[in-house]
């Protein structure tokens, strides 16, 4: 189970959005050094089963299977249908005797777009379904009093 930590930022209609910076997954990365995400914090949406309020520290967690399947999912969904949208755009345009170059640059950036499109209802429909691939909120860690104790130096 990969876990990090986050504050709430907002709250709509019973989903959370948190603030987390990526440590956990990206100490084992042998490109950290490198990398521009490392260092930034991202906005995460989940249901808010815990009730969470703004300002609270909370622990998120997604296992890692599902880690893996979504980051495949991520990086090769559109590789595969910008191939594939070239290779039919290109037959299609030699069928037709246009030139095939313009084709395949057609039909891959059409295929592209629906690879995105399919991707964004993919990740709509789990979010709304409570899907285990998705990050869920695991425990709140603490509350805004008594992070504003601990940041002030004051304990």
């Amino acid at each position: 189970m990969v876990s990090e930590q986050g504050i709430v930022e907002k709250l709509n209609k019973g989903i959370a959005v948190v603030r987390v910076r990526q440590r956990s997954a990206c100490k084992h990365c042998s490109s950290k050094d490198s990398c521009d995400i490392s260092s930034r914090d991202i906005l995460v949406e989940m249901p808010n089963v815990l009730q969470a309020q703004v300002g609270d520290y909370v622990e998120i967690s997604l296992p890692e299977g599902a880690l893996l399947k979504l980051s495949a999912l991520v990086y090769l969904t559109p590789i595969i249908f910008l191939i594939l949208g070239a290779f039919l755009g290109s037959f299609i345009a030699k069928f037709l005797h246009t030139d095939s170059t313009w084709g395949a640059v057609t039909g891959g950036a059409v295929f592209l777009g629906i690879a995105f499109w399919g991707l964004r209802m993919f990740e709509r429909a789990g979010k709304r379904s409570g899907d285990s691939s998705y990050p869920r909120m695991t425990r709140i860690l603490s509350a805004p009093n008594a992070v504003s104790l601990h940041s002030s130096g004051n304990r």
